[in-house]
């Protein structure tokens, strides 16, 4: 196997990936950029291509695909990006721009690679979008192929860490009604922010709850995330609006993690739930992970998150996450990522497919 740690090629790739924009539904120029890229890479043809997804590998069954989203978070004055001081600084470098740039790396050297391994790179986007925008079940459709091999890589942001399953994502909103009233007379109507203040205390109590899976303890996590209600000063609100989060674990469907969140709210209010990402199993079992595992000599841990993971898993496929991002860097105005862990990723993965 030639092994290239090239971290100033990897800083180029990156930088070069952030400064082409690709907020949520505006994907279609980087993946048409990175198909130009892939049409360049010796052995490597292109399995699917629409105008926010491309699939592509080695000719052959695949034995695992490797997966990124192309997509962004709206920008915060941080494009163009700039390398600096060991890291690419920029929009979407973390969340998962680097992870982009070490696929792209990885598929130009597979034709010099001894591989045991076949992998298919995956790259789509809309992934920071609600699930109801997936790009990934259509792809599944347009593409049966990813669902043949043994394991996916997601490469989300976990600083080199290996982090198994990961947690369903309710977005609900909880309304509380009153009666408007003149401010001066105020028994003559029903404050609703104040059947609100009373409301929410249940939420506001409740503690995160532990759960085991597999080994790994995972967090069940409700919050009030938003909050709206009243016209004027002098205007008893007879409504308020509440947004609400809760991240649970892959022990309960999403029919029964909504029952609990409707337990945990109580009566109070009218809830309503917007969306529903179901939670993804822990495959530590999957023999392929365990290689992966070795491979890097990782550890494996809990995904405290919402992760594709659970789109893989939905359709059979075990899937586990493994990027060089620093999910504490992502989504930030100062978002960046280090060369170096680009570089610690491309390794590991060549030696995961090629010992």
């Amino acid at each position: 196997m030639r092994r290239q740690p090239e971290p100033a090629g990897l800083a180029e790739l990156t930088l070069s990936l952030v400064n082409i924009r690709s907020v949520s539904r505006q994907e279609h120029a980087l993946t048409a950029w990175i198909a130009d890229q892939v049409a360049g890479l010796a052995g490597v043809r292109v399995v699917h291509r629409q105008a926010d997804a491309i699939v592509f590998g080695h000719p052959g069954a695949a034995d695992v695909v490797l997966a990124g989203h192309s997509d962004t978070v709206p920008e915060q004055g941080n494009l163009p990006g700039r390398v600096a001081e060991g890291h690419v600084h920029g929009l979407g470098a973390s969340d998962m721009k680097g992870s982009l740039a070490v696929m792209l790396a990885l598929a130009g050297e597979l034709h010099a690679l001894h591989l045991r391994l076949n992998p298919l790179f995956v790259i789509f986007g809309r992934e920071e979008l609600p699930l109801a925008e997936s790009v990934l079940e259509g792809l599944f459709t347009s593409c049966p192929s990813i669902l043949e091999s043994g394991l996916a890589v997601m490469m989300e942001p976990t600083a080199n860490r290996l982090e198994a399953g990961c947690l369903g994502n309710i977005k609900a909103t909880l309304e509380f009604g009153g009666v408007a009233a003149h401010s001066a007379r105020p028994w003559l109507g029903v404050n609703a922010i104040h059947e609100a203040v009373r409301g929410l205390s249940r939420v506001a109590d409740s503690r995160p709850e532990e759960v085991v899976l597999g080994g790994l303890t995972f967090r069940e996590v409700l919050s009030v995330t938003e909050i709206a209600g009243g016209i004027a000063n002098n205007v008893i609100p007879d409504r308020v609006t509440c947004g609400l989060n809760f991240r649970y674990a892959g022990h309960r469907t999403p029919a029964q993690a909504a029952a609990r969140l409707r337990e945990l709210v109580g009566t109070s209010g009218e809830l309503r739930i917007e969306s529903n990402a179901p939670a993804a199993p822990v495959a530590t079992g999957n023999a392929l992970l365990r290689r992966l595992q070795s491979a890097g000599g990782l550890p494996v841990e809990p995904k405290q998150a919402w992760t594709p993971v659970a789109e893989f898993a939905g359709r059979g496929l075990d899937a586990v996450n493994f990027g060089p991002g620093d999910p504490q860097l992502a989504h930030r105005r100062d978002e960046r990522i280090s060369v170096d862990a680009m570089a610690d990723t491309l390794s590991i993965l060549r030696r995961f497919l090629c010992s």
